[in-house]
């Protein structure tokens, strides 16, 4: 009976992670995609040199992706701050206070939907195999052995960032002068719907409302950005 509830477990909290890290490398791409298409429409909009437009595209790209990876870094390695602390406290507890840890454990547990009787047994049986684990999966929803990266969220946070970004740096460098608004538009639209059907299905949402809002935002963003070049550029800044 302990096997299959043993492999069952982190099978279920690995998906979990996995889903997660999923769905930020999406949002991550989203952001790549939106921040930069904004940047060079707008700045397509003052001017239509390519040379500019590339240079203020790969300084959007490299600024987002860095600022990107540095607010993950810190984000996450905040978050396992937390978990050494709270791992470290639950095992001073278990030091100096094992019957009331025991308690809790049982207590949490019956939670759980045991009765006493079998909680306090899996609780016992729990801490004799490794209590630390024990405590720290039930009650602090934690891996001791598999607590947050920084520096994988840093990674995959720039990576995704710098992926989407691309698409709209490149399409509006790579075209004809002629084709060039065109194309980063209608680029970013289709990059945009798949991002918003793929964060819709990843959170089980309703994916035309998703792919609305994902299209609409990037929409007005362009929109509001190549306004703003336009009026900079007539005015000779």
């Amino acid at each position: 009976m302990s096997d299959p509830q043993a492999h069952h477990e982190p099978h279920v909290n690995g998906m979990g992670a996995r889903l997660n890290w999923l769905r930020a490398a999406v949002l991550g791409a989203n952001d790549g995609v939106v921040s930069t298409a904004g940047l060079v429409v707008g700045v397509a909009g003052a001017t239509d040199d390519r040379g500019t437009l590339l240079t203020a595209g790969l300084a959007g790209l490299l600024a987002g992706s860095m600022s990107m990876a540095a607010g993950e870094y810190v984000s996450v390695s905040t978050q396992r701050d937390s978990e050494k602390a709270a791992l470290a406290t639950e095992k001073r507890e278990l030091t100096e206070m094992p019957e009331a840890e025991l308690a809790e454990l049982t207590g949490l547990l019956e939670g759980k939907g045991l009765s006493h009787e079998v909680a306090r047994e899996a609780a016992v049986q729990l801490t004799e195999r490794d209590a630390l684990r024990a405590h720290a999966e039930v009650e602090l929803g934690i891996d001791p052995d598999d607590l947050t990266n920084p520096w994988h969220a840093a990674g995959a946070s720039f990576l995704a960032f710098t992926v989407g970004a691309l698409l709209p740096l490149l399409a509006i460098v790579l075209p004809p002068q002629s084709l060039r608004l065109l194309v980063t538009v209608l680029s970013v639209l289709a990059a945009l719907a798949l991002t918003g059907w793929w964060s819709a299905r990843l959170g089980d949402a309703a994916v035309v409302p998703a792919l609305l809002r994902n299209m609409g935002g990037g929409a007005l963003a362009m929109a509001v950005t190549y306004a703003a070049g336009e009026l900079l550029g007539a005015a000779g800044v």
